[in-house]
């Protein structure tokens, strides 16, 4: 795993075994570990390596666990890793983007997802490949995806284990856009600047804002909305806001 950082940006890159067998006893704690490391950072691009970004699970592992009645207890193990830190990404003030330079798959697909800007190449490919193996969704995805594209495509993509390139990804809006591998990391980092570049609470209050819409009447969220943004009226950034508001207004 590569992690540095560019124009104040962390970037994750997943290599050999945490993008190829990223869900795994192995190295998936090092994947978690590494992500809640950068939460202190404005905004993180997570990569992969080659023709992953992540391809989900180890699935020779998921032989030795069924060899040795082991299976359920490493499901338990990945999940009780993996759906923690998918929830802290989504409501963290920090702002994820993925860079989806490959094929991404299973809970790979859920990592994808549970950032809140997807950047594809003509490489690009997602999966869920649940199905055949044997298994219900997991990572999120069934969450995440039918907000992205709405339930009846994320039902046929699951029930026909389809595969996406990126051209399908981008029309049902699974990724955002489509750029050439050359420039991924560096587009990835120009959209990570310009949405971390408000107010930790500004960005905070509308993940949680938008996470919590679709479980909400209306009347309880609008609730919600009126507390955040009563607490973001005493916050510097909201002073500051309205400072430099005026000071463009008057220069007019």
């Amino acid at each position: 795993m590569n992690i540095y950082e560019k124009d104040g940006v962390t970037v994750i890159q997943l290599t050999g075994g945490t993008a190829s067998q990223s869900f795994s006893r192995e190295f998936l704690p090092k994947i978690r570990d590494a992500i809640i490391q950068s939460m202190d950072s404005k905004a993180v691009v997570i990569t992969g390596e080659g023709k992953f970004f992540s391809a989900g699970a180890d699935i020779d592992a998921f032989q030795k666990s069924i060899e040795e009645n082991d299976s359920v207890q490493l499901i338990r193990d990945l999940t009780g890793i993996l759906h923690p830190l998918l929830l802290k990404m989504r409501t963290s003030k920090t702002i994820f983007i993925a860079a989806v330079n490959g094929a991404c798959a299973g809970g790979g697909l859920g990592l994808a997802l549970a950032c809140d800007a997807r950047i594809g190449t003509d490489n690009t490919k997602i999966a869920a490949s649940y199905a055949g193996i044997g298994l219900s969704p997991d990572g999120g995805t069934t969450w995440l995806l039918p907000r992205l594209v709405g339930e009846q495509t994320a039902r046929r993509f699951f029930f026909e284990n389809q595969i996406w390139d990126a051209k399908e990804s981008l029309n049902y809006g699974a990724i955002d856009e489509i750029v050439d591998s050359e420039s991924l990391i560096d587009r990835a980092i120009e959209v990570a600047n310009h949405w971390s570049k408000w107010g930790d609470h500004t960005k905070e209050a509308t993940k949680h804002l938008l996470l919590s819409q679709n479980v909400n009447d209306f009347e309880t969220h609008m609730k919600h909305e009126r507390t955040l943004i009563e607490a973001a009226g005493l916050t510097d950034e909201f002073k500051q806001g309205v400072e430099k508001f005026i000071k463009r207004r008057t220069a007019r």
